[in-house]
Parts: structure tokens; sequence; C-alpha cells
């Protein structure tokens, strides 16, 4: 593949590459856990969760894979391996209450959040020190998609 002539040094391409290598990792393992979630639930609300969590993951789906187009945009392979995965991301996979809609609700915030703060923390270098701002604007965008996904489910908390 040729080199990118994006207006976006070599060193910062890579830096940029990195840092979405790893919220790639989250996003993916996020899916993952929406996925285990959606066919795992049980309960008394069982068919509202389920299509809920559907379109969580779906949604969730689609995060990952605009993800990785942003890594292959700077001229970097994705990382795409679940060992790849489980050594970037910020997550856990394993699952820490039942499969009722209020335990399974708790820990999809708690991922959430996490994703929301480590994005937030990469809006600023991305725009300032290695000047994408793009990318920046784009995980922005992301992050404020978290918010709102985080919003939604504390409100069907207790």
């Amino acid at each position: 593949m040729k080199t990118p002539n994006i207006g976006i040094s070599r060193e910062n391409r890579q830096a940029i590459a990195d840092q979405l290598s790893k919220i790639l990792a989250d996003e993916f393992v996020l899916y993952s856990k929406t996925l285990n979630f959606h066919w795992n639930i049980q309960g008394p609300d069982f068919h509202s969760v389920h299509l809920y969590l559907e379109t969580l993951y779906e949604d969730q789906q689609e995060v990952v894979d605009t993800v990785a187009e942003k890594i292959r945009m700077l001229g970097h392979y994705v990382p795409a391996t679940l060992k790849d995965y489980s050594e970037l991301t910020h997550l856990t996979e394993e699952t820490k209450g039942g499969n009722d809609s209020q335990s399974i609700f708790a820990e999809l915030l708690e991922d959430h959040e996490s994703i929301i703060v480590f994005i937030r923390e990469e809006i600023q270098p991305i725009a300032d020190t290695w000047k994408a701002e793009g990318i920046s604007d784009y995980i922005t965008g992301l992050m404020e998609q978290h918010e709102k996904t985080a919003w939604m489910l504390r409100s069907h908390l207790k």
C-alpha cells in the first residue's frame, strides 16, 4: 500500500494508530459482551431487554468497523485477533453479575463509562500533539455516542 500523504507525519500516524487500536480493542470487547448479554438475558423483562441489547450490539458492530477503518486510513494494519484485543483493552471480557437486566445494565454502564474516560483523554493529544483534528473530531463523536448510551443504561438502573 502506498504511504498516505495526508498532512500527518509518519510518527504521528503511528501514535494515533496505537491509540485507535486501544479504542478498537475496547469497542470489540464491549461488542462481544453486549452480544453475550443479548444471548443470555433472563428475567421477566426478557423480551424488551433482548431487543434493546440487539440494538446496542448492532450499533457497537458498526463502531468497531469504523474505528478499524480509521486505522487503515492512517496506513496501518488493524489488530484483529482476540489475543491482540485482550492485550490492548482497558476492559475485561469476564462478566461480574447475573443474567438479569439490572446486573447487565450495571456492567455495560461501567464499560461505557470506562471507554468515555479513555477517549476523553485522547481527544486533545490527537488534535494538538499529533495534528489529526479530523480523527479527534471522530473520537469526540464516538465519546458522545457512549455518553448517550451510558445515560440510557443509567436510566434503567434502580
